[in-house]
Formats: structure tokens, sequence, C-alpha cells
């Protein structure tokens, strides 16, 4: 039986240096196929076949998943739910039987690209330096997605920027005393959910803000409403938030790093070989994003270049990974932390830790350190191309962001 590597990486390579000749694919199961070809249809985690598991056992699966997206009936027969699963990889992480995985996006994002009416963009997030090498530089990664059939690639960096300036404008406006906080809604799918799912009574505390990855393929709509926007970037969750139904409209696919990766290997694209194609324009507050503590210092940064005299300074706190997420909250509800702003990442690391990064977390810390280091400016309220884009999207000041927005704004259930 073809195991279900074995078909993916055959209908890649179809897909993309074989699409006259077609390989003759014996003995596969139907099932692999179908979640192949439409990955829409199931759950960010799929399922590859029948564990072992006793059936009268709780299972490794079902017993790391806190957001009860997955059953085992009578039989010992598990089954995931689409609606629940955020996609956060503990249970892949946790299968012993090696019957859970990732789902994958490839082939209908490339079919899209080959049958597109309009432009297909790159939406890149803030963790992609150094994970196609050391030598690959934006602007030649830039080059690779053009080689691919892309239109461009833009960086999410610079929504980071924009998210970063509604949320440190939401802490000037509503933290007004010492016992008022904020948990930020900016960035990792997982830590929302958390909050949404299991600790709800936070909700209020939760600025009404889309993702940098929301923000982008918005955007990028309003500009050119007949593109697609495929994001790209290290994190399962992605898939799934992508799929949420009040923020749909905005990303077509989601890719990770990895399948990315494949897609190169099989087109014989080296990134690193490419001709540069400059145009970074997010500073360093958006490019921090990807590294656990980016999102705080970048909100700490630009609130103090939006009020210097403020009376409260913003004091944040941070964790990265489920377990420390958790264990923050217990702290803010018993009392135990006097931080007014917190930031949680599902990933160890943040998502520079993510599960389909290509290098180790604390190399992918450096780098995306270096690339901020790097920038022209340090907060968004420096940087001449936020406050353009926002013009161009019909805001007329920064203080406008506060408005409600059908590009940067969502009502959380």
């Amino acid at each position: 039986m073809t195991t279900f590597e074995e078909l993916y990486r055959r209908l890649v390579e179809d897909s993309l240096i074989n699409s006259d000749k077609k390989q003759d694919l014996q003995d596969y199961d139907p099932h692999h196929l179908d979640c192949l070809l439409h990955p829409d249809k199931y759950a960010p985690v799929i399922k590859i076949g029948n564990c072992n598991c006793p059936p009268d056992k709780p299972s490794a699966c079902s017993e790391s998943c806190i957001f009860n997206a997955i059953t085992k009936d009578k039989d010992g027969v598990i089954t995931i739910d689409k609606d629940q699963c955020v996609g956060c990889y503990a249970c892949i992480d946790n299968c012993k039987s090696e019957k859970l995985t990732a789902s994958r996006d490839i082939l209908p994002a490339l079919n899209a690209i080959r049958t597109a009416n309009g432009p297909v963009y790159a939406l890149i997030a803030p963790a992609f330096l150094g994970q196609f090498s050391n030598d690959v530089t934006p602007g030649k990664l830039r080059t690779a997605f053009k080689k691919l059939g892309f239109a461009g690639m833009i960086e999410v960096a610079l929504f980071a920027d924009i998210l970063t300036l509604k949320e440190a404008l939401e802490f000037d406006k509503n933290i007004l005393t010492e016992s008022d906080y904020q948990l930020t809604s900016c960035c990792c799918p997982m830590w929302i959910a958390m909050i949404r799912k299991v600790y709800n009574e936070l909700m209020p505390h939760v600025p009404g803000a889309v993702s940098p990855m929301i923000a982008s393929g918005r955007t990028i709509k309003v500009l050119h409403p007949d593109a697609i926007t495929i994001f790209i970037g290290p994190c399962l969750a992605k898939k799934a938030e992508a799929r949420e139904k009040d923020i749909a409209d905005a990303v077509d696919y989601v890719l990770t790093f990895q399948e990315v990766h494949d897609i190169f290997e099989f087109a014989q694209i080296d990134p690193s070989k490419m001709k540069e194609s400059e145009k970074d324009h997010s500073s360093r507050a958006g490019r921090i994003y990807a590294r656990t503590g980016g999102v705080s210092e970048a909100v700490q940064k630009t609130v103090e270049r939006l009020n210097p005299n403020r009376k409260i300074h913003v004091r944040t706190q941070q964790a990265d990974g489920v377990p420390a997420c958790r264990e923050m909250i217990n702290q803010l509800r018993d009392g135990k932390t006097n931080a007014n702003f917190f930031e949680g990442m599902g990933c160890n690391g943040g998502c520079v830790g993510g599960p389909k990064v290509m290098i180790d977390h604390h190399e992918g810390k450096k780098h995306v350190n270096e690339y901020g280091d790097s920038a022209t400016y340090p907060t968004p309220i420096d940087n001449p191309y936020v406050i353009e884009l926002l013009h161009r999207l019909g805001f007329d000041t920064v203080e406008s962001l506060l408005e409600h927005s059908d590009i940067f704004t969502r009502e959380f259930s």
C-alpha cells in the first residue's frame, strides 16, 4: 500500500514537473488522495490510519488536545472535529502510532497559481529568515516565488506594524488604572483559540483585532480585488485560522515552510541562487513578531512613542508553549502578577518554534533579531510606509484605527 507521504510526494512531483505525464498511482488509499486534493474538507490535523491504542483507555492524542477536538468511539476509532481543531500539533506529537499528520494545501494552491485570472501573492510570515538557508535574502526569496508564478511576495511584518499600532492605541485608550490589563490578540491563533474556548471570561480584555496574516490578505484584496492570497509560515494553526467564518475572506490558501521547501525541491528552484528583488518596508517592531516577547516589545515601544508622558507604563509578561500559557493565565486569574500586557505564543520560542520550521528555534530567533536590528525604522509610528498604506486604505489618521474597520477589526464570539 502506498503510504500517505509517498502519495503526497508523487502528486506534488506530478503537479510541478510531470504535468503532462502522470505517474501511475497504484495501491493508494482513496482517503489519503481526498485529503490531499481537498484539504478544506478536513481539519488541519488529518487521520491517515487507525491507531493501536486500547479502545477502553484514553488515547494520548485526545488527552493532549485542550480543545476537545478528538473523540473515540467504543471500537477505539478516533474522529477529529474540523470545527474544534485549531491545529496546535499537540496530538501529532503525542500519537505513538504515527497515524496523525498535518494537512497539506500544496496541490490546490499550485492549481490556483496555474489557473488564476488575477495576481497571486505570497504572504510571507516574519519568521522566514534563515528557513531556506542562511544565503536566502528576502529579495532572493521574492524572486524565487516569482519564478513559481507568483506576482509578488508581501512581507506580513508590514501588517504586524499596523496591528502593533492598533494594539498600542487600544492600550493607551483603555488601560487607565493599575488594575486594568490587555491580552494581545495579534499573531498566534492558538493563544486566541485558548482564550476563546477555555478562558472565555477573559475575552473582554482582548482587543478586536485580526492577525497580521488576515490584515495582509484583506489589504491585498482591497487593492487587488481579483487577487489570490497564499500565506506561508511555520504554523499549522494558521490553516484553521484562515477558515474561520468571519475572516475567511482574507487568505485563500495556507502553506507551511515545509510545504514551500518541498515545492522548491521538486521545481528545482534554489532560492539562494536567485537575483535580488528588494522591497522591505517593515519596521523593527513588525519583524520581531516571530519570536517570544516580540509583540510585547513592539507594543511597549510604540506606546512610548505615542504617549511619552503616560503615567501607567506597559508592563509585559510573556509565555510560550501551551503549558506556560496556561500557567500565565492562572497567575493572572489568581492575582499573582503585576503585568498589564500579556503575550501568549503556542510554540516554544514563538513562531520561530512552529511545528513546520526548517531550523532550530534558537537559530530562528537569531535571524529574526538580526533582521529586526537591520530595519530602518524602530516602530510603526516612524515607518512612512505604514502611514502611506493606511492612507491608501482610507484611514485619515492613525487614531482612526480604533474605529471599526472591515480590514483590521473582528468581533470575537
